[in-house]
């Protein structure tokens, strides 16, 4: 007779033996098959909506062939891995000949890929493309009305996490139809109101969902309508993103924009020409980079080259609501818009350790320009007719500003700043600069005000022009001279290591907290190493190189 507890003991058993996924399943895709198999290597399945008839697993892949493209797309509803075993979607050398990865062409589709409330997900090498062609299946919703390379979204409430996109190349995605034309009045609204391809897209809009712990890494993105990587979700709808390694090349908006993010990391990659006006579909107008609404980011190594449009376009930027964002390490150069922005309303948030050449030459009012290029700009907005306010505690210390001779360096500081720390930065100014408005706030016009709690100090000017007596803050211990760049103008990090090494060898301050701020900055005021990964011994030197003697 059996016992309660041989019972219990299988009944456990039982449980426990129900919890380990059966063995992982690889299937196999191969386009062009005119009889789809059984999805084995030796049969691969032909048609890419088979996947949605398969109950994927933990550790399963799907293998797409590299000999013919894909037509269609991958819809991924429910589907979760494991952590240890991911479900993986990648290629497969079918064809030994070819080192292309597979692709797909989602012309038609709304996506290539879209993953819809999933969790442990891997895509790695694969082409991606989605040149016009219309939309087969139409949204209710116009916002929805667009087109991806990598579209992940949620639409119920709940936890999905783990989503890693690896070594994708997504490009040519596209709406419209070549040959149609933006007007100007649509460059000129806040985001773009029409139907745009998009790169990789994440979307969270429902109140009680949560997307977490995402990675894009050494993917390419190039040649898309507005955006090449966006993340959009209500306040921390959207967190830890890593974001790795990438290039994203000739957006018709963006680089990089996120909103609603809280924790991430973007380090090491190349932006270049964002907002590109190439194709006459594309939105024409982008920051290398933008934040709104978002926390606890640090933006680093990367380089931002290139950023064009009549508004925004700097390298990148941090847009109003957002908290301890952190560029350090980074290279902008030759952004129509400018260097540094930091709109209202947020709080703790710095430029440190960065390079920047000939940024923010832009001038309102030529070729349609609707703002000013700035190579430092302060602004309390916070939306069209909101009350300006902030922003507070503003840290812009150690960075190396270089503006050639027949660009004009201008400057504009909102008098809704409240806290700024600005030292041991140099500013080479080799032509003219001068105050401009602010452009959202016109009010901003050389108000008379006093901005309350500034530090600005020991900074490196060419000469006495360098930085416009009107500006409503004026550094109280300026330095003057030149420190002999090694190759002003170039586009290496190290033609910006000074030359008159007793000018700026140990002259730096420490990086003292805001008077008020309790915060100062959540990763330390003080760093350890320049931004080409030189210890910092002793006093920092001024700007963003550490000298040798």
């Amino acid at each position: 007779m059996l016992t309660k507890n041989f019972l219990k003991t299988g009944l456990i058993v039982f449980l426990y033996l129900a919890t380990i996924p059966l063995s992982a399943t690889n299937y196999y895709f191969e386009a062009g098959n005119k009889k789809s198999g059984n999805g084995s290597k030796s049969a691969p399945f032909a048609d890419l909506n088979q996947i949605s008839t398969l109950k994927l697993q933990s550790g399963d892949s799907v293998l797409l062939s590299n000999r013919t493209p894909f037509h269609g797309f991958i819809h991924l509803t429910d589907i979760a891995g494991s952590y240890n075993k991911p479900v993986i979607i990648a290629s497969y050398k079918a064809d030994k000949s070819n080192d292309k990865p597979a692709t797909i062409d989602a012309k038609g589709e709304k996506a290539a890929i879209l993953i819809e409330n999933c969790s442990y997900i891997t895509l790695e090498n694969m082409e991606l493309t989605a040149n016009a062609g219309g939309l087969r299946e139409q949204s209710d919703s116009k916002n929805e009305v667009m087109r991806c390379g990598v579209l992940v979204i949620t639409s119920r409430q709940g936890k999905f996490s783990h989503i890693k996109l690896r070594n994708l190349h997504v490009k040519d995605v596209f709406f419209e139809e070549p040959g149609f034309v933006r007007d100007a009045k649509e460059t000129k609204s806040a985001n773009g109101t029409q139907s745009y391809g998009w790169g990789i897209r994440f979307i969270n809009n429902i109140p009680d969902a949560e997307l977490s712990d995402i990675e894009v890494s050494n993917c390419v993105i190039e040649n898309v309508e507005h955006t090449g990587l966006k993340f959009t979700a209500h306040k921390s709808g959207i967190k830890n993103i890593n974001v790795i390694s990438n290039k994203i090349l000739r957006t018709g908006g963006p680089g990089i924009q996120m909103s609603g993010v809280e924790n991430g990391l973007v380090s090491n990659n190349t932006i270049d020409h964002s907002g590109s006006n190439d194709d006459s579909r594309k939105w024409g107008r982008g920051s290398g980079l933008w934040t709104w609404g978002t926390s606890n980011v640090i933006i680093e190594h990367n380089q931002f080259l290139n950023a064009n449009g009549p508004g925004d376009s700097a390298g990148a930027h941090i847009d109003f609501n957002c908290n301890d964002i952190i560029l350090q390490y980074n290279l902008s150069a030759n952004n129509a818009g400018g260097f540094c922005e930091i709109l209202g309303n947020n709080y703790n948030c710095a430029y440190r350790y960065n390079i920047s050449v000939n940024d923010g030459y832009r001038e309102k009012g030529v070729n349609g320009a609707f703002q000013e290029g700035k190579i430092f700009w302060l602004s309390g907005y916070v939306g069209n007719g909101e009350k300006p306010r902030g922003p507070y505690n503003s840290y812009f210390y150690n960075n190396t500003i270089y503006v050639k001779a027949n660009i004009v360096a201008k400057v504009a500081v909102g008098k809704t700043a409240a806290g700024i720390c600005m030292v041991n930065n140099i500013f080479v100014i080799e032509g003219e600069s001068r105050e401009v408005e602010g452009d959202q706030f016109v009010a901003d016009k050389r108000a008379k005000a006093v901005i309350p709690n500034v530090v600005f100090e020991n900074n490196l000017f060419l000469n006495e022009k360098n930085w416009p007596k009107s500006v409503l803050i004026q550094d109280q211990h300026p330095i003057y001279g030149n420190p002999e760049f090694k190759n002003a103008g170039g586009l290496k990090l190290t033609d910006y290591i000074p030359q008159n090494v007793k000018l700026v060898k140990d002259k730096g301050i420490e990086i003292p907290q805001i008077l008020g701020d309790r915060v100062g900055l959540k990763v330390g005021l003080k760093v350890k190493k320049d931004i080409l990964g030189h210890l910092i011994v002793n006093k920092p030197d001024m700007g963003a190189i550490e000298t040798t003697p």
